[in-house]
């Protein structure tokens, strides 16, 4: 490889993107990962040494202070997303890495997503299918969205998108969020005042040091029975084993989950009857795709063209 390197280490990424072939102009060769999966921490960092690689569109593999000790060629990190969960960013600064991200292009994808599994849960269209599809024909009873109080937790681009959808299938909104302020919806003071006011909480803020299992057995013991629970965020941010108990002791009527702390997942909501589990895939629709593809790769060509690489 020569010294003009950038890789591609997200997955099913769109390698007949256009801006690609911007790079290729300008001298950049293009290093891919192979894998068509997340990269563990040796692998990625054997990917970019044997590259030489300056510049990265990473998806969510660990990019830690050992990659980046690794590789002291690498200045820019362009996420194809909006997390830096996976990220040591204090570690990145230390090494002189810029680190950029896409958080609009997914919040329509994102916001939909979340919809989709509320109404899944709500009306239980995953058990029925099963059922169906297991000879057992028999309609199995829900509830409206319209009828519910829904609790969002962070009030960003996809909270914020979620709390206006929601409110027009006649839901009543409300929020909290300790850094958005707005009088369009109410706001609790805390997670926990939020959880004993509504009836299904959806989750929408990203995986930090303050954000870590914020959402608690606690929380979820403080919601009414009878609640459901969507995440679509963070698998980090809530307590899976404490929502499964809840589930299986009734306490909650059903649960959706799109993210987990362990991915693969393969944890005990697998054996919970009244769960939706999806693959970490809320932004995995196609237009919301290319979106984030184009503006990781446009960052990428911003910083790299800034830092005179």
């Amino acid at each position: 490889m020569g010294q003009r390197a950038v890789a591609i280490t997200t997955s099913n990424f769109n390698m007949d993107a256009p801006l690609l072939d911007e790079f290729r102009a300008g001298g950049w060769e293009i290093v891919r990962s192979q894998y068509g999966r997340k990269l563990t921490e040796q692998e990625v960092t054997e990917l970019l040494a044997d590259g030489g690689v300056i510049g990265m569109v990473a998806g969510v593999e660990p990019l830690t202070r050992a990659v980046f000790a690794a590789n002291p060629q690498l200045k820019v990190i362009s996420r194809c997303g909006t997390g830096f969960d996976s990220v040591d960013r204090d570690a990145a600064a230390e090494h002189g890495i810029t680190c950029v991200n896409t958080p609009n292009a997914p919040a329509a994808a994102v916001s939909e997503m979340t919809i989709g599994m509320m109404m899944a849960a709500l009306r239980r269209i995953p058990e029925t299918d099963r059922a169906i599809r297991g000879g057992t024909w028999k309609a199995l009873m829900g509830s409206l969205l319209a009828k519910r109080h829904v609790g969002i937790v962070g009030l960003g681009r996809v909270g914020r998108r979620v709390a206006d959808l929601v409110s027009a299938f006649g839901a009543d909104v409300t929020y909290y969020d300790p850094h958005v302020a707005t009088a369009e919806y109410d706001r609790a003071s805390s997670v926990t005042e939020l959880a004993e006011r509504v009836d299904l909480l959806t989750i929408h803020i990203p995986l930090a040091a303050d954000t870590r299992n914020l959402i608690s057995a606690d929380v979820i013991n403080a919601l009414p029975a009878g609640s459901i629970v969507v995440n679509a965020a963070r698998g980090g941010v809530l307590d899976e084993e404490a929502l499964a108990a809840a589930l299986e002791s009734g306490r909650l009527d059903a649960a959706a989950m799109d993210v987990f702390a362990e991915e693969p997942y393969a944890g005990p909501l697998c054996g919970v009857e009244n769960v939706v589990l999806t693959a970490h895939m809320g932004s995995y629709a196609k237009e919301a795709r290319q979106l984030m593809e184009n503006e990781a790769l446009q960052n990428l060509l911003n910083a790299l063209q800034e830092l005179d690489v």
